[in-house]
């Protein structure tokens, strides 16, 4: 039995979701015999790893410290960690690009023509996402204000949220904001409170990571995007097996895409002053995938077809039945990413009377079938 130890902290939700895609790939696959010890984020070296003699580690290598322990030791590695401190060693991290494309369209698609960024300079996953969200914001033309720290950055929870709410005071508004990870995002929705700035109609915020119990507690309860830690720690645990077993990897870079966005308070709103425009976007979302077509909408927001569609498009860049396959193809990519159901019940819970053609469509906007989509971001 393979001796493996995890350098994997639980304090936080995007941790815990990488050990249970772990444990998921040994209850299929293999059987090891798991080392876990309390060790926390920024940690010292465990004392126990200078005499542990075992087959192999998955870490998240947070620290110069805990690089220069895994260095000395002559066993497979892979690494879980953005800061990339042992670049020899393949590493599994989130694909930040399309984590800032998906909170961007998210809440463009709530109407919003302004965007702001609140990071954390201390981490490259902060940093990354960051840029690629004000190029996504500049690929549209549109503005995107970032939020940099004062220069002396406080570890005092007390003095960032009051340098936040500093940022947060000169936003024009109303604007979309993506929070580099939940915390964040907390601490952005606390600014806000502080400020007697509505949420979400004067600022939506939009976090990562997706830890229900952060934002269900915070005030109003915050959107987030869902990263795949699950296929996240199941496809690192495959690759240590194999390494295990004598198989030689590069250091190869293993990005995961995210699931989709949790949908809270926080951004639940549209941002457009046409109130025929908003209720028939909201009526939409609502019912899409109940099968619903162009002349259900305008029935339930009665007005002339071709006026909606002009300011449709005109608003949202999209007509009514793009809205419609939209809002219907987000819901087929998170069954097909999460659940076990055949395509044929998907096309049934998503508004789809022939499965036939919703393959067709699928592959059309997606690119790819939906067996290839499922495959990809399924462990």
């Amino acid at each position: 039995m393979k001796k493996v130890a995890l350098l994997i902290e639980t304090s936080n939700a995007y941790a815990r979701g990488l050990l249970r895609g772990v444990v998921s790939y040994l209850r299929e696959r293999s059987s090891w015999s798991v080392y876990l010890a309390e060790h926390g984020r920024g940690d010292r070296p465990p004392a126990w790893l200078a005499d542990w003699r075992g087959d192999g580690i998955i870490a998240r290598i947070e620290t110069p410290a805990i690089a220069q322990a895994l260095r000395r030791m002559k066993i497979p590695i892979v690494d879980m960690s953005a800061a990339r401190l042992l670049p020899k060693v393949p590493w599994f991290e989130t694909d930040d690009p399309a984590f800032a494309q998906l909170a961007f369209e998210h809440l463009r698609e709530r109407g919003f023509k302004r965007f702001a960024f609140c990071g954390d300079p201390r981490f490259n996953w902060s940093n990354w996402r960051g840029e690629h969200f004000e190029n996504a914001a500049r690929a549209e033309g549109e503005p995107c204000f970032t939020y940099r720290p004062a220069r002396r950055f406080s570890r005092d929870d007390t003095e960032q949220v009051e340098d936040i709410a500093r940022w947060v005071r000169k936003l024009p508004k109303p604007i979309g904001v993506m929070a580099a990870y939940d915390y964040r995002g907390q601490q952005l929705l606390d600014a806000c409170r502080r400020l007697g700035i509505a949420v979400p109609d004067e600022v939506a915020v939009v976090g990562v990571d997706n830890d229900e119990l952060l934002c269900e507690l915070s005030h109003p309860p915050m959107s987030s995007v869902i990263p795949n830690t699950h296929r996240t720690g199941y496809d690192a645990a495959a690759l240590l097996d194999q390494m295990m077993s004598g198989h030689r990897t590069p250091s190869q870079t293993h990005l995961i895409a995210p699931l989709g966005i949790a949908t809270r308070q926080s951004t639940d709103v549209l941002a457009i002053e046409d109130r025929h425009v908003a209720r028939a976007v909201a009526y939409i979302r609502g019912h899409a995938c109940k099968g619903i077509t162009v002349d259900d909408v305008l029935r339930a927001v009665p007005q002339a077809r071709r006026l909606l569609e002009r300011r449709f498009k005109k608003l949202l860049g999209r007509t009514p039945h793009e809205e419609i396959l939209r809002v219907q193809l987000d819901r087929v990519k998170a069954l097909l990413a999460q659940t076990d159901l055949s395509l044929a019940e998907i096309a049934e819970r998503c508004g789809f009377a022939h499965v036939e053609y919703l393959s067709v469509v699928f592959k059309k906007k997606a690119g790819v079938p939906p067996s290839q989509y499922r495959a990809k971001h399924r462990a």
